[in-house]
């Protein structure tokens, strides 16, 4: 057992929440992107898009996160591609988030009214302008709540990420109270730390939805 202060413990986990952010981040700001992708792809009607999109969605949706961080760290391995586990968690997590963001923004997007849609049309608007100045600014306000909704669940979904090995807050955790023995300690300090991390998130959600519904 080692001897380990309330300072060592919190301080250690504070470094390790670092990654924690970092990962969260990532996978945010990548789903995002690839999300969009999506959705403009899905929205546009391209030939096979919509039957892709789908079929993406539903396969991410409809299997559980850490049976994909199992494949992104291991099924990778069985094609010669070697993965850390931080590159392996970021993509895992890339593509969950992804498939989740596409599914909330295209609901968004098909809130906004039809005669919106039709008065950009008869304004010999492209589709791509029809997006962004017509359709996406009025989603985005439905949109905000959702969103950020969202990235709570992404942050403590980045605790999965320590069954592949990768050092995050939960890991951390862990490892401290193999080495204390004093886990209600730790894991009450851990518990902390992901409310710290997430309430202002949600907070700050419920601000922007109320300051965008008084401007609306």
């Amino acid at each position: 057992m080692v001897d380990f202060s309330l300072w060592d413990i919190l301080r250690n986990l504070l470094l390790a929440a670092r990654w924690t952010v970092a990962l969260s981040l990532v996978a945010f700001i990548g789903g995002g992107l690839v999300g969009m992708a999506l959705l403009v792809a899905r929205t546009a009607r391209w030939p096979g898009a919509e039957t892709f999109v789908s079929g993406y969605v539903q396969l991410f949706q409809g299997t559980p996160l850490l049976m994909q961080l199992f494949l992104a760290y291991f099924g990778l391995a069985l094609f010669g591609v070697d993965t850390s586990a931080w590159v392996s968690a970021a993509l895992a997590l890339t593509l969950y988030t992804s498939a989740f963001l596409c599914e909330i923004w295209r609901g968004c997007v098909a809130s906004v009214p039809k005669g919106q849609w039709e008065a950009a049309q008869s304004l010999a608007l492209s589709f791509a302008e029809q997006l962004r100045y017509v359709v996406l600014p009025q989603a985005t306000r439905i949109a905000i709540a959702p969103t950020v909704g969202f990235l709570v669940q992404v942050i403590k979904g980045t605790a999965l990420a320590s069954v592949i090995g990768f050092v995050e807050l939960t890991k951390a955790g862990t490892m401290i109270t193999n080495a204390t023995f004093q886990p209600f300690l730790v894991y009450s300090c851990v518990a902390l730390m992901y409310f710290a991390l997430c309430f202002p998130v949600s907070l700050t959600a419920r601000r922007l939805e109320r300051k965008l519904n008084a401007v609306r």
